[in-house]
């Protein structure tokens, strides 16, 4: 479906790029829908939802792309209503979705669905915009607010509360949308379910949480609720093998290297095959090859320390740190999330070894020495891909112990390949950035910090041509997806890094003007403690967002 714009109130002529919808470059082959996964409506158990992106625009916030726009959902399917507005900051080009619902349990007085005994204004504009709390009648909850152009209180038709039973509770998401000191002031977040992993049961709808600065909801539970999906099986709407393959190749991230980059990526099969050695603690002498599946790795269990994977003794070991592109491929993990109404593609990629780190001066960039140095590094980029109809709808870059999600819009794509979104890898680190330049662990106002260096070599990876599946237990491709045994190695596949860190900082102290000595010391100092005497880094399932969402 398209969007559709009926602009009621507009400060400004200007055109802005939320005006303008974002589209695909090109759509998903019609041969992915089919099963539950791409059908367009989901039953959460007797509470069915379809996905609208037609809207009618109600009011837009500044005349910039510093505002955000308000919209409401229009060309509704006959028998579902409405659940409330969705907002858009202006400097993005509309990708707005909201999930409309009819009632299909036939539970008699007991409907799923309830309209609102009234509305409760809890801010206006002084150029026109009204936010309006439905009041839901007992045993309902709101899961959205209704926006006007007018002071007069909106029809209680207008839309529909829901069943308690149908509802989970929410919280603000880290992304503002939109905030204004104007009458008191208030700021509009993305509405997420709190509790959020491939096993639970909510799911966002597209709409908004509105804090009142100072006001009642400030800081305490949301007074919208996100949907439950009370169906025995969350996964009924994902996606089956041939589609998630089809999905990957449509929509596998393009990833750049550094131009300088020395420690590439390969295979895990690859890093085994050239000497990769298990030791333990029982025999920390003799550490024994690990053969190319990875079968003789100890299987389950938790990291505790007694065993932890290394790179080859001698001649081989230079040339193993650097990986080889040739061999690597991505390995996939597919996830159900937000209560079986989208899947998750996590692409993780393997490196032999991650390379030190880099500290910026103002002008000078100093090497860290051994400091950042470790065997054995996992880094991953996830597409978010809605069960509604296959759309890619984000795209998180890990960037060491955090990250950062994007939607479709804000991404830039392969020029090459369509609908494929790009990452850049940081030089030695790894980290993935959704575009070119420097980011700074530090100050960016200063230009102090450490480096994170991202730019367009010739060195590329499409993780959609060598991929491997390794997990997809809660999709209907469960039983056809076999993990490697290494998958289910959770200890740490390098070693404790050991080095002197007084050592390392005094030889770049040594190295820097008398009048930085001091700014290096505090900052590394004040690095992340993992970045000294480092625990080597553990595999994909040991990751809080193998079950969870990211971080």
């Amino acid at each position: 479906m398209g969007n559709c714009f009926n602009l009621l109130s507009t400060k400004s002529n200007q055109s802005l790029p939320v005006d303008s919808p974002f589209i695909m470059s090109s759509s998903l082959p019609s041969s992915v829908s089919g099963g539950g996964f791409g059908k367009g409506s989901i039953d959460l158990g007797g509470l069915e939802v379809r996905q609208v992106s037609t809207f009618t625009k109600i009011w837009s916030a500044g005349g910039d792309a510093a505002g955000a726009s308000f919209f409401f959902p229009s060309s509704i399917p006959t028998g579902f209503y409405a659940l409330g507005a969705c907002a858009q900051p202006n400097k993005n080009r509309f990708f707005g979705r909201v999930l409309v619902a009819r009632d299909i349990a036939g539970d008699g007085d007991a409907t799923a669905l309830a309209a609102p005994t009234d509305f409760t204004l809890i801010w206006s504009s002084s150029d026109g915009g009204y936010f309006w709390l439905p009041v839901a009648p007992s045993g309902y909850h709101p899961v959205g607010y209704l926006v006007t152009n007018s002071p007069e209180k909106p029809s209680p038709e207008s839309l529909r509360c829901v069943r308690d039973d149908f509802t989970d509770q929410c919280e603000e998401g880290e992304v503002e949308l939109w905030s204004s000191d104007n009458n008191g002031g208030i700021s509009i977040h993305e509405l997420v379910p709190t509790v959020r992993g491939q096993r639970a049961p909510g799911l966002p709808l597209g709409t908004f949480i509105a804090r009142k600065a100072g006001g009642s909801s400030g800081g305490g539970p949301s007074p919208v609720r996100c949907l439950k999906n009370q169906n025995s099986s969350l996964s009924a709407a994902m996606p089956d093998l041939s589609q998630i393959n089809a999905i990957i190749k449509a929509y596998a991230p393009v990833i750049y290297f550094h131009p300088d980059e020395t420690y590439l990526p390969s295979s895990v099969n690859w890093f085994f095959d050239n000497g990769a050695l298990l030791y333990s603690n029982a025999d920390k002498t003799n550490p024994a090859r690990i053969d190319s599946g990875g079968t003789n790795l100890p299987q389950g269990g938790s990291n505790d320390g007694a065993y932890w994977l290394d790179l080859p003794a001698g001649e081989d070991k230079e040339r193993v740190k650097k990986g080889e592109l040739s061999s690597a491929k991505s390995y996939v993990h597919v996830k159900q999330m937000l209560g079986g109404t989208a899947t998750d593609f996590a692409f993780w990629l393997f490196y032999p070894f991650n390379g030190p780190g880099r500290l910026k001066l103002g002008v000078l960039t100093i090497g860290l020495g051994k400091i950042g140095e470790h065997v054995g590094d996992w880094e991953h980029v996830t597409l978010r891909v809605s069960n509604f109809d296959g759309e890619l709808r984000k795209v998180y870059f890990s960037e060491h112990s955090r990250g950062e999600w994007l939607e479709s819009p804000e991404l830039e794509f392969d020029g090459q390949e369509g609908n494929k979104p790009v990452a850049y890898a940081s030089l030695y680190g790894h980290a993935f950035y959704p575009r070119e330049g420097l980011v700074l662990q530090g100050s960016e106002e200063l230009g102090i910090g450490i480096r994170n260096d991202a730019r367009k070599g010739k060195k590329k990876m499409d993780a959609g041509e060598r991929f491997e599946i390794v997990s997809a237990e809660l999709s209907p491709a469960a039983d056809e997806v076999v993990a490697p045994a290494w998958v289910d190695y959770m200890r740490e596949w390098g070693p404790k890094v050991s080095y002197d860190v007084e050592d390392e900082l005094e030889k770049v102290e040594r190295s820097l003007p008398e009048k930085w000595r001091q700014t290096a010391r505090k900052l590394v100092n004040g690095l992340p403690p993992e970045l000294f005497g480092e625990e080597g880094p553990t595999g994909p399932k040991v990751k809080a967002s193998w079950e969870g969402d990211e971080p």
